[in-house]
This record gives structure tokens, C-alpha cells and sequence, in this order.
């Protein structure tokens, strides 16, 4: 990937180059007014929903990770902009939960995650707003499938979905994807796997790391499947 490092040094923690990713430990709204204009965001930002306030008992599969404030605010309107701009098209998971500040778009694409499962304490199917035009799109990929390798991360996006999302973009020759909410890196693993170029942005330590950890590991594998957590 050609790309100018200087201007991200400068506001960024840290800064890992492996293979064709470049991962930053930072804070996006820091980095994205310094990155030059991708052909993609695919991302799946904090909800915003206090999901860890029902999610507290191992009973439901899921743990704390040690931070119990991970989903209390979403992206605001300003760093909902930036991530915007940032790429040529867009593909924002829980973009139902940002109705006031994306576009109105009346045929704007959908995509759709049923999870297999009804009347689970979690929602039985996750939504992704496009900014781009299509008919809404839905994949069938259980829960219970993405939760066999184990999570690493409180909010749990499947690699096969996060492959099927960049299939959705309408220019499917989109080369660089970027995810400024990288987390433990799952839409980098699919876009390295699907041969793309990727830039990931995470402000957390804990998570950039797993995250390149991760992501080594789909340079060194290629399109080898290497797990289906978030």
C-alpha cells in the first residue's frame, strides 16, 4: 500500500505496517482527518445501546473483558462525518441505531445479518446502512457458528459476514477498505484475505493487539480460513 505514514505518526500512538495492512493505535478522529480518501469504510461502530448492562452473566455466552463501558456512547455526529468522508462508499453495521445523523437516503442499501436464532437476549438479526443505492441484501449465518472459535471482543461480527459485506460494495474492485472501530481486527483479517489493502484504526491497546496479531496471521495464511470471531 502506498502511503504517506508521516501525517498519521503524528497523531497516533502507535503505527504497524504488516503486509498489505496498516494498523494504527489511536483515536479515529484524530486519524481520519489526516488519511487520504479510501475506496471503502466497512466498520461496526459502538451501538451506543449499554448492551453490557444485560450481557453480564456467563450464562449467555458472553464475559466481561474488562471494560463494562464499552457500548455506552456511540459516534456522534462529527465523527460520524468524518467517517463518512473517509471512504467512497460506506457500509456502517447498526446504522439502524444512527437514524438522526446519517444521510436520509430512501433507497439507500440494507444489509442484513440473521443470526438463526429468535427470542435470544440479543437481537435475532444485526442491520448495515449503505451509502449507496441496492435492494437490501441478507445473510443466513448462525450464531452459534461465530461463537465456536470464542470472542475477543464484547461486540461479535463473523469474518464469513464481514466477507460478505465487502462483496456487497458496488465497485467490486474497491482496493483499500478501511475500519476506523477496528477492535480485534475481523473486517482486516476479510479484506486481507479477500486480497485487499486495509487500514484499521483502534484506540485500545488490548484490542490492537489482537488485532495484528490476528491479522499477521491472514498475511502468513492467505485466504486460509483462521477463525470466525470478532
Amino acid at each position: 500500500m502506498q502511503i504517506d505514514l508521516t501525517p498519521i505518526q503524528a497523531v497516533a500512538q502507535r503505527v504497524e505496517v504488516i503486509g498489505r495492512a496498516v494498523l494504527v493505535q489511536a483515536d479515529c478522529r484524530d486519524v481520519l482527518p489526516v488519511l487520504p480518501k479510501v475506496d471503502a469504510c466497512v466498520t461496526d461502530p459502538p451501538y451506543g445501546i449499554n448492551a453490557a448492562r444485560d450481557r453480564n452473566s456467563e450464562k449467555w455466552g458472553w464475559r466481561d473483558y474488562g471494560n463494562g463501558e464499552w457500548d455506552l456512547v456511540r459516534p456522534d455526529a462529527d465523527v460520524m462525518a468524518l467517517v463518512l468522508q473517509a471512504g467512497n462508499r460506506s457500509i456502517v453495521w447498526g446504522g439502524n441505531y444512527f437514524p438522526d445523523i446519517l444521510p436520509p437516503m430512501p433507497k439507500a442499501k440494507w444489509l442484513v445479518w440473521d443470526k438463526g436464532q429468535e427470542g435470544f437476549s440479543l437481537a435475532d438479526c444485526e442491520f448495515a446502512w449503505c451509502s449507496f443505492e441496492g435492494a437490501i441484501r441478507r445473510i443466513n449465518y448462525a450464531r452459534s457458528k461465530a461463537m465456536q472459535d470464542g470472542k475477543q471482543h464484547p461486540t461479535q461480527k463473523s469474518l464469513t459476514v464481514m466477507k460478505w459485506s465487502i462483496d456487497q460494495l458496488p465497485n467490486p474492485n474497491a482496493h483499500t477498505i478501511l475500519d476506523p472501530f477496528m477492535g480485534s481486527g475481523t473486517t482486516g483479517v476479510a479484506a486481507v484475505q479477500m486480497g485487499r489493502d486495509f487500514i484499521g484504526i483502534e484506540r485500545e491497546e488490548r484490542y490492537f493487539e489482537i488485532a495484528c496479531r490476528r491479522i499477521e496471521q491472514a498475511q502468513r495464511q492467505g485466504d486460509l480460513f483462521i477463525g470466525d470471531a470478532a
